[in-house]
């Protein structure tokens, strides 16, 4: 830069693909300037310009750019698509984390392909499925987009999804274990199906006495299904104060399952658990660890947002892989509650789906 405190900044101004013009600044008492959003690795042409106080510009000074390969070209080779329960699933990597609209399209009635889901996300590992088909074959595709509205090319794929329904709760019933956690303030197992996700849902003791931790309760489906997913609903606002992401709610747990007649016995901790899918010395399948999601806004507690509470009243809902056997009987192990006591838990709704024929 010329030795001038009349400098203002400079200025840079380039093209970042065939239609989108941009432009950088940086100031006078800085000595670089980043020019980002390009669409391809390839020469770009940059114009540089200083800028006075009085926005008088300098002539031009022309330099030649060569990006790295742009995060949403990274992406675009790792997405796959596969059949799921009641649609598709959708997977891929961001390795740079970078801000990635993963955008999924479907023919119309005329046959013109239309949006029918945006997942913008800067996760380094992406899995959504989309659900609500019927189990012939759809046609989808996907492309990456990025934030300068850059766009890859378009993946496309016919799947045939997977038969789903929501698991009859009229079914459902206790099947209590002699290693279970008792029940405490008259909150049952039975208010887990009751159909509302408010209060009063089921409570251990609190403290479990003598404490046994992790914590399990058992239940029986009534039908044996090839579980899909499931939601979870936790303990929020009610009469008695304000419990999201707060006292018993599980912070972290394992869902165990099983086809045949239940064997007791002591779940293994969260150290000794088989793999997803492998089964405990007396037949239990572990069918997966979940953790529940952090508060969106981020509040410290007790504070929370008007969009932490729809979060929470919501639910939280979770996959199970494809590969998982068939199940009837079902352990709620809980490996940690939100309080971090570890002595009790509470949860007040369950839903599962899956293919139960």
């Amino acid at each position: 830069l010329p030795n001038s405190s009349n400098i203002l900044y400079v200025q840079a101004e380039y093209k970042i693909n065939d239609k989108t013009s941009r432009q950088a600044k940086s100031s006078y008492y800085s000595d670089s300037i980043t020019v980002s959003g390009f669409a391809k690795s390839q020469d770009y042409e940059v114009v540089l310009r200083t800028v006075s106080r009085a926005q008088v510009s300098s002539d031009p000074v022309n330099v030649i750019v060569h990006p790295g390969t742009p995060p949403y070209l990274l992406t675009r080779p790792t997405v796959t698509m596969q059949q799921d329960f009641g649609g598709v699933n959708i997977t891929c990597l961001n390795k740079t984390n970078a801000n990635l609209g993963i955008i999924t399209v479907a023919p119309d009635a005329t046959n013109k392909y239309q949006i029918i889901a945006q997942n913008y996300t800067d996760e380094d590992t992406i899995s959504f499925s989309l659900r609500g088909y019927d189990t012939i074959p759809h046609k989808f595709g996907v492309y990456v987009t990025d934030q300068w509205g850059n766009i890859s090319d378009t993946l496309f794929s016919t799947i045939t999804p997977v038969f789903e329904a929501q698991m009859d709760k009229s079914l459902f019933q206790s099947y209590t274990l002699g290693t279970d956690a008792r029940t405490g303030f008259g909150w049952v197992i039975q208010y887990l199906w009751n159909g509302t996700p408010q209060s009063p849902g089921y409570h251990t003791e609190q403290p479990i006495q003598p404490l046994v931790w992790p914590a399990v309760i058992t239940f029986d489906m009534g039908k044996a299904a090839r579980l899909s997913r499931y939601t979870i609903w936790n303990r929020g606002i009610d009469g008695s104060g304000n419990w999201l992401w707060q006292a018993g709610a599980p912070q972290r747990w394992v869902l165990w399952g099983r086809e045949d007649l239940p064997v007791d016995e002591t779940m293994p901790d969260e150290n000794n658990l088989p793999p997803v899918g492998g089964q405990t010395t007396k037949g239990w399948i572990n069918l997966g660890v979940f953790d529940a999601p952090g508060k969106p806004s981020k509040l410290p507690n007790p504070q929370y947002t008007s969009a932490d509470l729809a979060f929470w009243n919501a639910g939280f809902s979770y996959n199970f892989p494809l590969n998982l056997p068939k199940v009837r009987y079902m352990r709620f192990e809980c490996l940690s509650n939100m309080a971090q006591t570890n002595n009790f838990f509470n949860v007040t709704e369950l839903t599962f789906w899956g293919d139960p024929r």
